[in-house]
C-alpha cells in the first residue's frame, strides 16, 4: 500500500487548528500536531490521542517542527485574541515571522504546500469598506496591536517571497472573526465574553458606544474554506480573504446574545482600546469565484450552537 499523506499542522490543539487534524483525518492522512499550549488545549485533541494516524508534539513552531517527511503544512500557530497576543507581544512577532520562516524552510527541504492562517487584521483600521484582498490596510506599526498585525503581514510576505525564490507551493487565507464551540471561553474575543457573561449574569463590556462593526464567520463554514484554497490548483495562491460578509454593530451581536440568551445582564461602555477597528467586513468576491465558497450558516444559527456548547461547557 502506498504511504499515508503527511500533514504538519502547527497550532493543531487550537480552536480551530483541532478541527482541521479532524479533517485531515477523515481524508485518511496521517497528522502530526504541534502546540505549545500556550493558547491551545489537549481537551480539544483528547479525542484523537487514540487513533493511529495522529500524533501531538508538544512544542513550538519555532523550534520543534518534526523531522522526516511532509505533504502538507498548516500553520495556525498563534494567539489570536488581543487579550491573548498582547499578553506577550515580542513572542507573538517572532512566532509569525520566525514560526513562519521555520515553517517555509522544512516545505523548501519536503515539497510540501503550506497554508498560511492569516488574518483580517493585516487591513488595520480601513479607509476602503469592504475590504477588498487588493486594499493594502492602514496598520500602525508601532501600537500595542501590531505585534499581531504587523507579524501576520510579515508573514505574508514571507510565504510569497520563498514562492518566488524557492517554488514553495503556497496557500494564504486572511481570516476574519471567527466563533463556534470549542473556543476557549476565557479567551477574550468578543462572541466567548457576550456569550459567558450573558449565562452567568454578569455585564457585557461596550468599548466605546458598541456602534464599531464585524462580520462574524461560524468554525464549520471557515473551515470548509481553508480545505477549498488548500485543494485548488497551485496558481491559487491567495491571499483570499475567508469570512462572513453579513455586518454586525457589536452593540447589534450583544442585544442577540441577550435575547437568545434570556439573560438580564446589561451593558456597561468602556473607552475605546487603541487601534481598534472601526468597521470590518470581507469582500468575498475573490473566495466565490476561486473556491465556490460561502458560509452557510447564519449568525443566529452560529450562535445557538456556541451557546448551546457553553452552557454544558460552564456547567461541567
Amino acid at each position: 500500500m502506498p504511504a499515508k499523506s503527511i500533514a504538519i499542522v502547527a497550532g493543531g490543539a487550537g480552536f480551530l487548528g483541532s478541527l482541521v487534524c479532524e479533517r485531515l483525518l477523515g481524508e485518511g492522512r496521517s497528522v502530526v500536531c504541534l502546540d505549545n499550549l500556550l493558547t491551545g488545549r489537549v481537551a480539544n485533541i483528547a479525542h484523537m490521542t487514540g487513533n493511529p494516524d495522529f500524533r501531538f508534539i508538544e512544542g513550538d513552531v519555532r523550534s520543534a517542527l518534526p523531522d522526516g517527511p511532509a505533504d502538507e503544512i498548516w500553520n495556525l500557530a498563534c494567539p489570536a485574541s488581543p487579550p491573548q497576543y498582547q499578553a506577550d507581544p515580542i513572542g507573538t512577532m517572532l512566532i509569525n515571522v520566525v514560526g513562519m520562516q521555520a515553517v517555509l524552510e522544512k516545505a523548501r527541504v519536503t515539497g510540501a504546500r503550506v497554508f498560511q492562517a492569516s488574518t483580517s487584521e493585516v487591513y488595520g483600521d480601513p479607509e476602503v469598506h469592504p475590504q477588498i484582498e487588493s486594499y493594502r490596510g492602514a496598520v500602525s506599526t508601532i501600537g500595542p496591536r501590531a505585534c499581531y498585525d504587523e507579524g501576520k503581514r510579515a508573514a505574508e510576505t514571507l510565504c510569497f517571497d520563498y514562492a518566488r525564490m524557492h517554488g514553495v507551493s503556497i496557500k494564504v487565507a486572511r481570516i476574519f472573526n471567527t466563533y463556534g464551540p470549542c473556543m476557549d471561553p476565557m479567551d477574550g474575543r468578543v462572541v466567548s465574553n457576550f456569550v459567558v457573561n450573558a449565562l452567568r449574569g454578569l455585564p457585557l463590556q461596550l468599548y466605546g458606544d458598541g456602534v464599531q462593526t464585524r462580520s462574524f464567520c461560524y468554525r464549520d463554514d471557515l473551515v470548509e474554506g481553508f480545505f477549498r484554497l488548500m485543494r485548488s490548483p497551485a496558481e491559487v495562491t491567495g491571499p483570499i480573504n475567508l469570512g462572513n460578509p453579513g455586518e454586525f454593530t457589536i452593540r447589534e451581536l450583544g442585544e442577540l446574545v441577550l435575547s437568545m440568551t434570556g439573560s438580564k445582564s446589561v451593558f456597561v461602555n468602556k473607552p475605546m482600546p487603541v487601534d481598534d477597528p472601526k468597521m470590518r467586513q470581507p469582500d468575498i468576491s475573490l473566495a466565490r469565484e476561486l473556491l465556490g465558497w460561502e458560509p452557510k450558516i447564519s449568525l443566529r444559527e452560529g450562535l445557538s450552537r456556541t451557546i448551546e456548547h457553553f452552557i454544558e461547557r460552564l456547567a461541567a
